[in-house]
């Protein structure tokens, strides 16, 4: 089973460069975020006809996260976060696709740090935690797949003295990533590719993608109960490089389930 996850960074506006990825690498299924598209606005019958299934929580003008499966419709578990019922903004959904519980997750930006946006991404990552530590209780296989908005580690980013003071590097952010990687998941990407520069997202500023100036956002975790079954993990970097592309790279994994 091939898993990716793909911030898009408007659906709509970019569905040509989604749909010609989805034929080439034929991902089983598929994490979106930053829909950027109200619910309504969702591209279903194109997706349909493309052949993969959706479950979506859309939000008009920014966030929005989405789940793909090929040849089968998603069955839907959880639509947002538990922990805060206030919470209006559309950064989870969760379903299950043969066999494998997927949560897809669009984490804050949480910029500029300090002040409240940053205070919500650390609430939020909590919430996060809470939910994810649940969902180890019950020993599935889970892939918690999506832009996390964290920069790991220095290894993840190309110049990390530049970061230092961003909310996507800031330590309580590293650290809330770290705690709940030390829960048990695998940080598939790393898992494979220990001491590769690996980046997954580039800037449309500074000619950030010519010079390879990325950064490493999108993750895939995955629970111990399909851990032992991840056999390859990559990006597909060029789809960077296209015309009218996103700032982000598809991200995937393959498990053998």
């Amino acid at each position: 089973m091939k898993i990716a996850t793909f911030n898009v960074n408007g659906i709509n506006g970019r569905l040509p460069v989604l749909l010609d990825w989805l034929a080439e690498a034929e991902p089983d299924v598929v994490c979106l975020q930053e829909l950027k598209a109200s619910g309504d606005k969702f591209p279903k019958t194109a997706l349909r006809d493309a052949g993969y299934g959706a479950v979506w929580l859309g939000q008009k003008s920014w966030n929005g996260v989405a789940i793909l499966a090929r040849g089968v419709d998603p069955i839907e578990t959880r639509r947002g976060l538990p922990g805060d019922e206030d919470d209006t903004q559309s950064r989870y959904i969760e379903a299950a696709v043969s066999g494998v519980l997927v949560g897809c997750l669009y984490a804050p930006n949480g910029n500029p740090a300090p002040g409240p946006k940053f205070d919500y991404k650390l609430r939020w990552f909590g919430r996060l935690q809470q939910h994810a530590a649940e969902l180890l209780t019950h020993n599935i296989p889970v892939v918690l797949a999506g832009d996390y908005n964290v920069i790991p580690t220095e290894l993840d980013v190309y110049k990390p003295e530049r970061w230092q003071d961003d909310a996507l590097f800031r330590p309580e952010v590293r650290l809330a990533l770290h705690e709940l990687v030390g829960q048990g998941w695998t940080d598939a990407i790393r898992a494979l590719h220990p001491d590769e520069r690996v980046y997954t997202f580039w800037d449309y500023l500074r000619n950030a993608w010519g010079r390879n100036a990325g950064l490493r956002l999108d993750h895939l975790l995955l629970s111990p109960a399909i851990a032992g079954q991840l056999t390859a993990a990559g990006v597909d970097r060029e789809v960077r490089g296209r015309e009218k592309a996103s700032d982000h790279a598809p991200a995937w994994i393959e498990v053998s389930v």
